[in-house]
C-alpha cells in the first residue's frame, strides 16, 4: 500500500509532553509534576462543567443532538450571530480540517506567517497544496499583502493571538489584510483561541466576529473551549462565518462529531462567567512574575495576549538544553526548536506551581 507522495516525508504534529510521560522516565512521583506544556487552564474547569459531566454521565450510551442546537444558540448569543452562522468542531483544528477538506487541491497554497500553528501545514500537505510564509513571525500587513496579491493563495490564516509566540494583531491590520484578498478566491481564517486572554489584557486587540463576517464573507472566525474554559480534555471548539460558508462546511463535518457530555459541558461554561474572569484575573496577575523573572535574568521575551509566554535566547542549543533539565526535574514546558526558534513557550500557571518553575528555571540558568 502506498500512500500520498506528498504525505511521505510530512512530520507528526508533536504534542506537548504528557505527565505520564515523565513519571515513567525519571520515576517522579505525578503530584510533583508540574506541566506548563499545553497552554491548558491551571484552575482546571467551571464547576458548572463538573456538574455537567457528572449528570451527563449516564448517557453516555446514546448519541448527541446531531444539531448541536442549545450550544449553538449559546453561542449565537454570546457573539451576536444566528445559528446558522457557526459549525461545532471536535476542538476548533477540527473545523480547521473542515477548512482543508472543503477548499483545497493538490497545486494550491495555503499563507502563514513565518512561525504559527503547525496544524495550518499539516491540514495543507494533506491536501498537496504548499504552504507559503511571511518574512516574520508577527502578522504583519506589509508582508501578507504582497503575497496575498502575487500568489493569490486559497487560504489565508491569521491567527491572533498567535501561537507559539504570543502577540496579537489589531482588528484594523486583519482588516486591511482581508481587503487584499479577492473574496472569490481566498478563505481568510482568523484564529481566536487565545482571543479571551487577549481582549482581558487590552480591548483593542477585541476581534468581533459579527462585524467582521458581516462586512467579510470569505472570512471564518475559529473559538475553542479547550484555553480560558479550561475544557481540553473535552475537545469542543467551533467556526462563526456567513450562512453560505457554514452549510458548506456541514457538508464535510462527519455526524455525531461532539459528544453529548462536550456539548452539556460547553453550554455550562458559557453560563459561568465567574470561573472565567477568575482565570483570566489569576492569568493577568501571574504573567507579570514571568516578566519580572526574564528582566531580572536578561532573557529577551515576547509580550503576551495569551496565557503563556515565550523566552528567547541567543546561545546555540539553549532552548534543547533548559527544556531538557527541566523536563528531568519534573517541569515540563514546550521547546520551539521544532519551529526553528531558539526559544521556549511556558504555560503561567499556579502561583505554587510557578514558584516551582522558577526554581528549577533558574537552576537552569546557573
Amino acid at each position: 500500500m502506498k500512500i500520498k507522495r506528498y504525505l511521505e516525508e510530512l512530520a507528526v504534529y508533536e504534542a506537548g509532553k504528557p505527565i505520564e510521560l515523565v513519571v515513567r522516565e525519571f520515576g517522579i512521583d505525578e503530584e510533583s509534576v508540574v506541566k506548563l506544556a499545553s497552554n491548558e487552564n491551571p484552575l482546571g474547569t467551571s464547576p458548572l462543567v463538573r456538574e455537567a459531566i457528572v449528570k451527563y454521565s449516564d448517557k453516555a450510551h446514546l448519541y448527541p443532538d446531531d444539531s448541536m442546537y442549545e450550544l449553538k444558540e449559546a453561542l449565537a448569543g454570546k457573539y451576536g450571530v444566528s445559528s446558522p452562522n457557526i459549525v461545532i468542531g471536535a476542538g476548533s483544528d477540527q473545523v480547521l480540517s473542515f477548512v482543508s477538506h472543503l477548499l483545497l487541491e493538490e497545486g494550491d497554497s495555503v499563507l502563514t506567517s513565518a512561525v504559527s500553528f503547525a496544524m495550518y501545514d499539516i491540514y495543507a500537505s494533506h491536501h498537496g497544496a504548499r504552504v507559503l510564509k511571511s518574512e516574520s513571525w508577527e502578522h504583519r500587513p506589509e508582508e501578507f499583502i504582497p503575497i496575498i496579491q502575487r500568489e493569490r493563495p486559497k487560504i489565508v490564516y491569521l491567527c491572533t493571538p498567535n501561537n507559539p509566540t504570543g502577540d496579537a494583531m489589531l482588528p484594523e491590520d486583519i482588516e486591511k489584510i482581508v481587503e487584499a484578498g479577492d473574496p472569490e478566491e481566498t478563505l481568510f481564517v482568523v484564529d481566536g483561541a487565545y482571543m479571551e486572554y487577549a481582549s482581558y489584557k487590552d480591548e483593542k486587540y477585541l476581534v468581533e466576529p459579527a462585524k467582521l463576517i458581516g462586512k467579510y464573507p470569505n472570512l471564518l472566525y475559529l473559538g475553542t473551549f479547550s484555553k480560558a474554559y479550561g475544557m481540553g480534555g473535552l475537545r469542543v471548539g467551533y467556526g462563526i462565518g456567513c450562512e453560505e460558508l457554514i452549510s458548506a462546511l456541514h457538508k464535510v463535518r462527519p455526524p455525531f462529531n461532539i459528544t453529548n457530555i462536550s456539548l452539556a459541558s460547553a453550554v455550562a461554561a458559557l453560563k459561568d462567567e465567574r470561573f472565567l474572569q477568575e482565570s483570566l484575573s489569576t492569568h493577568a496577575r501571574e504573567v507579570g512574575r514571568y516578566e519580572k523573572f526574564a528582566v531580572e535574568h536578561g532573557i529577551e521575551y515576547i509580550d503576551s495576549a495569551t496565557n503563556f509566554i515565550t523566552y528567547l535566547f541567543d546561545r546555540e542549543g539553549e532552548s534543547d538544553r533548559i527544556s531538557d533539565y527541566l523536563f528531568r526535574r519534573g517541569v515540563i514546558i514546550r521547546n520551539l526548536a521544532s519551529y526553528g526558534m531558539n526559544a521556549v513557550r511556558i504555560t503561567v500557571g499556579t502561583e505554587k506551581q510557578n514558584d516551582r518553575l522558577f526554581e528549577v528555571l533558574e537552576e537552569a540558568l546557573r
